[in-house]
């Protein structure tokens, strides 16, 4: 049973087709420019949420509709494994390019909506109801825009450079964010932020639709993986069955990403609400620095990047965890003690995570067959992200009401051990894509 299974990877280790330069670079363009949509997209809904819902959500309480407004926000991480089932499925099937040009129609069809709903004065609770369900129609595109942007990176990248394209293709996650900031500044420098509350919000969100067609655009104009085009005219075996003969390797890829996603959001999210309840700096004035720390971190998220391709992904993935475990404690604690300032302590933190947040999107699609690449990886990992990554605010927040913030440090170090632990259920044959 599992000779047959595992059948269709053969062909996945003989990466004889090596691809132009300039091709290459269009096909990491490709892949790339949805991390930038994406982390836009998710960045500008949360900055936005306190502007847009006096207008959309129903009521007369400001508190109860911006809470509304972060349920939408929540609502789209649970939609997100469903997206990687979803277009997944699609994407093994069909094609990594029909699914990702397939993710940024949809998205850009959903943030135009959500710039032309009329406001609940004018619907009533239908503006709510549509701007939740534009929200899950993201949650959906994004679940599935990941793994196949991973799945055609590992299939397309040149060998000696995978685990550099990794990297930089995962700088999108951080520029997005950036530029979801520089537009509300701007908004906000413009127009004011009654301006931004009356209608201002909605530009966003058409930038956000642009962004998603520029995208497509890109996408348009590369070619189908070549890993994936030598399999198209094989029948395609069940996917299920080849998903349970895999089922060691999905574990260690919910497990091995637990650890990152709360890693990302203790450091980008949290930490200057950490550095503000120990009266180091306020919160507000922390946040501002934080566009320091994420540039540092795309520096050495590149640098991981080569490091990986000359040592192996797994080792500096491993080393990135175990640095997130023995560093944590000491530089929450240092930063608690005022003995380090809140800008050294974001650097080095993230600079840390980056050395396993460049490598997972190739060290884990390259462990799965051709015909499960997408949805081996993206299942785990939506799941993994929607439990650890998506409360790792409230969990941080519930230490600290209970009197207990040291809890914290030793939720986020465990994790990364736990996590760099599972990396050990990996063995060398599981590799499908060899370099």
């Amino acid at each position: 049973m599992t000779a047959v299974l595992e059948r269709p990877v053969a062909h996945d280790s003989a990466e004889t087709f090596v691809p132009s330069h300039g091709r290459a670079r269009r096909e990491l363009a490709a892949a790339s420019v949805g991390g930038v949509v994406e982390g836009y997209d998710w960045m500008i809904y949360a900055v936005m949420a306190p502007y847009f819902a006096i207008q959309m959500f129903p009521g007369d309480d400001p508190v109860a509709k911006l809470l509304a407004a972060y349920v939408g926000f929540a609502v789209g991480f649970i939609a997100r494994p469903l997206g990687s089932i979803l277009i997944g499925r699609w994407a093994d099937k069909h094609g990594r390019r029909s699914a990702l040009v397939l993710s940024m129609v949809t998205i850009a069809a959903a943030n135009l909506v959500i710039a032309l709903t009329p406001t609940s004065a004018a619907i009533g609770f239908a503006a709510a109801l549509v701007l939740v369900l534009s929200r899950i129609v993201m949650g959906i595109s994004f679940g599935g825009e990941l793994p196949s942007a991973s799945a055609y990176i590992t299939e397309t990248a040149p060998a000696k450079r995978r685990f550099l394209y990794s990297g930089i293709a995962s700088l999108g996650g951080v520029i997005g964010p950036i530029l979801a900031f520089i537009t509300l500044a701007i908004l906000l420098g413009t127009m004011g932020a009654s301006g931004v509350e009356n209608g201002g919000w909605r530009i966003a969100f058409v930038v956000a639709a642009v962004a998603g067609l520029v995208a497509l655009w890109i996408r348009s104009g590369v070619d189908e993986s070549h890993v994936f085009k030598q399999t198209e005219a094989q029948p395609r075996p069940p996917a299920w069955p080849l998903l349970r003969s895999n089922l060691r390797l999905i574990t260690a890829v919910f497990v091995g990403c637990a650890g990152g996603t709360i890693a990302f959001y203790l450091g980008t999210v949290y930490l200057p609400v950490y550095a503000d309840a120990h009266g180091v700096i306020e919160r507000a004035a922390a946040e501002k620095m934080m566009p320091a720390a994420l540039l540092v971190m795309m520096v050495a998220m590149v640098v991981s990047g080569w490091l990986a391709d000359r040592f192996g992904g797994f080792a500096i993935f491993r080393l990135g965890y175990i640095l997130l475990a023995i560093g944590t404690g000491p530089l929450l604690l240092l930063l608690a003690a005022g003995k380090i300032s809140f800008l050294l302590t974001a650097v080095i933190y993230l600079a840390c995570f980056s050395l396993a947040l460049a490598q997972a999107n190739v060290i884990f699609s390259q462990l799965f067959p051709t015909a499960i690449r997408v949805i081996g990886y993206g299942i785990p990992y939506t799941i993994s992200a929607a439990i650890f990554g998506g409360t790792t605010p409230l969990v941080a927040q519930s230490f600290a009401a209970a009197g207990h913030t040291s809890w914290l440090m030793w939720y986020a170090a465990g994790a990364a051990i736990v996590s760099m632990l599972a990396t050990l259920l990996v063995r060398p044959a599981d590799i499908k894509v060899k370099s």
